[in-house]
């Protein structure tokens, strides 16, 4: 990712993170893709009415599925209201495709969703890793090192 895309991330009206997966997961690989959705659910994204707790993503028949994500039903929708937990299309390249389904072969590899936003054109987006899992002192010493860093952050105030 390069300064401009990172950017346009931050200015996103709707982020929607999964934070449980920088501290299951290491990130080899992250890449962006757009999602198959209906009306009502992009409408409950710009709402934020979206998750991405204990999410993944599967590739089937040569495409590419994240499972498990919850998008809540629309306050305001009628009949044609969707289904919250249902599977969605990823929009992704054949090559991309392709490499994350051989990756993802590999014992210890999985494709996670990292963060959901909506981008400049007002479509859903959604940024996906390809992680490897971390052991238990793994995740010790991450949460040492972000202990680490917000005591170096409240000594700088004190000073300052």
């Amino acid at each position: 990712m390069n300064k401009e895309q990172i950017a346009l991330r931050k200015k996103s009206p709707v982020q929607v993170k999964n934070k449980k997966a920088s501290f299951e997961y290491f990130f080899v690989e992250t890449y962006t893709a757009g999602l198959v959705l209906t009306g009502t659910e992009i409408k409950s994204i710009r709402l934020g009415k979206a998750s991405l707790v204990d999410t993944y993503c599967v590739v089937v028949n040569g495409e590419m599925w994240v499972k498990n994500m919850n998008i809540s039903t629309y306050f305001y929708g009628s009949y044609s209201n969707h289904e919250a937990r249902r599977d969605r299309k990823l929009l992704l390249n054949r090559r991309e495709i392709y490499h994350l389904a051989e990756m993802a072969k590999i014992p210890g590899y999985t494709i996670v969703p990292t963060l959901l936003f909506i981008d400049q054109n007002g479509r859903a987006k959604l940024d996906i890793a390809l992680c490897r899992g971390k052991k238990q002192y793994d995740k010790r010493q991450t949460m040492k090192e972000k202990e680490d860093r917000r005591e170096m952050d409240r000594a700088m105030k004190v000073y300052v």
